[in-house]
């Protein structure tokens, strides 16, 4: 095939980022008017790029983030459910505090970073990693070797990062995890490389406050 590039983004900032619950594969949330400004300014940016396709989860977060890009580039947003943020069961919606109140074994195990472990009615680290890296394979072989923005979740782009550099998925997160940030891949068929991270120029410096939260 021939080599296709794919953008990641991120979803906008959402009223749970700001206050530190984590979302998740059901759970939803909208965008706060700081993450709706993100959106319009990827948008923008995105228009001098040559966007072919704008696949995006089908979560609320992430459709509201999509619709600007798909308008700004004359494109309709494609949702696909396996774009999805990890499903983390039991925990969805809830702040650390929360599930360490309420669920201290599931808390324990939660933040051992084992990645065999699934919260109860959620799916471990593995599942979701397998979950994603097929998914973008996908999108990625039916680009035509065009260049695709696809939006969707911080756990997404960190499990790619993760899969293209080589990062062990238990190791401690190192990397950002911005909202409406740039983030380019190639993938030429066999492997996945990373060629730009967490580009967040195209924002408002003060709309980047708190972006990297979950």
């Amino acid at each position: 095939m021939a080599e296709a590039r794919l953008i990641l983004v991120r979803h906008g900032e959402t009223e749970w980022n700001r206050e530190g619950r984590i979302q998740g594969y059901h759970a939803d949330s909208p965008l706060t008017e700081n993450g709706q400004v993100q959106a319009r300014c990827l948008a923008q940016r995105l228009t001098s790029e040559r966007i072919r396709a704008v696949p995006s989860s089908d979560s609320g977060r992430a459709r509201q983030t999509a619709a600007p890009i798909a308008a700004a580039v004359g494109l309709e947003v494609l949702s696909d459910d396996a774009l999805r943020e990890r499903n983390y069961g039991i925990i969805e919606g809830r702040t650390y505090a929360e599930i360490e109140r309420d669920y201290p074994e599931a808390f324990l195990k939660f933040r051992s970073r084992d990645p065999r472990y699934a919260p109860p009615d959620g799916e471990t680290v593995l599942q979701f990693r397998d979950r994603i890296v097929s998914a973008l394979e996908r999108v990625a072989s039916r680009s035509g070797g065009a260049c695709a923005a696809v939006v969707t979740h911080g756990g997404v782009l960190g499990i790619l990062y993760r899969h293209a550099t080589g990062m062990p998925l238990e190791s401690r997160r190192n990397y950002s995890l911005h909202n409406a940030s740039v983030n380019r891949f190639a993938y030429d068929g066999t492997r996945w490389s990373l060629e730009a991270w967490g580009d967040v120029a195209h924002l408002p410096a003060e709309s980047i406050d708190g972006a990297d939260k979950l």
